[in-house]
């Protein structure tokens, strides 16, 4: 299945789990004093629906005040824009939205030239030719992720495997960025 079928069947649990992975893994790399993993309220909100709206307020509040890079302030949006009841229909786009943010996010750091939206839409519909390594990277973690979801029922253990795997992410995207940036550095473009 593709990643945009993947998200059409997803459940609730999943499209709320799926949506929070994809934020985690854009979150920049903390500065000095600031929370280390601001989203972790969401995370206990995916197993508990009734606390979801709790769990919102306090991952929109960890976020506030900070100074913001530009994708940290697409996350704020976002998690602004997220459904406070998690059977609200706006749920599926929310998570779409997650989603697409984060190939944005590795898109912007992998070195596919002339690469853009017409390259994500193929990935999210099952074509990832041309995608460089963290993109197609992230549209298989993406998928991973929820087919984890699907099969996890309503476990906690599914949820720990998912926040792992989305984990393993961050860290790739995080060296990935810190490369990038060293190769900017004096001398460098």
């Amino acid at each position: 299945m593709s990643l945009l079928d993947l998200i059409a069947a997803a459940d609730d649990r999943g499209l709320v789990a799926s949506g929070i992975a994809c934020l985690d893994r854009c979150l920049p790399q903390p500065g000095e004093g600031a929370d280390p993993d601001p989203l972790r309220p969401l995370w206990a909100g995916c197993a508990d629906g009734e606390a979801w709206p709790d769990r919102l307020a306090q991952a929109r509040q960890a976020l506030d005040g900070e100074e913001q890079a530009q994708t940290q302030t697409r996350i704020r949006q976002l998690l602004a824009h997220a459904p406070a009841d998690r059977a609200a229909p706006g749920l599926r786009e929310w998570a779409d939205a997650c989603s697409l943010l984060a190939l944005e996010v590795h898109l912007g750091q992998d070195a596919t030239p002339g690469a853009g939206v017409d390259l994500l839409r193929r990935c999210r519909e099952g074509d990832p030719a041309g995608a460089g390594p963290l993109v197609a990277g992230e549209v298989r973690r993406q998928i991973r992720i929820l087919e984890m979801l699907a099969d996890s029922g309503t476990g906690a253990a599914g949820l720990r495997q998912v926040r792992d795997a989305s984990t393993e992410g961050q860290r790739v995207l995080r060296a990935a960025t810190a490369r990038r940036v060293r190769g900017r550095g004096p001398g460098g473009k």
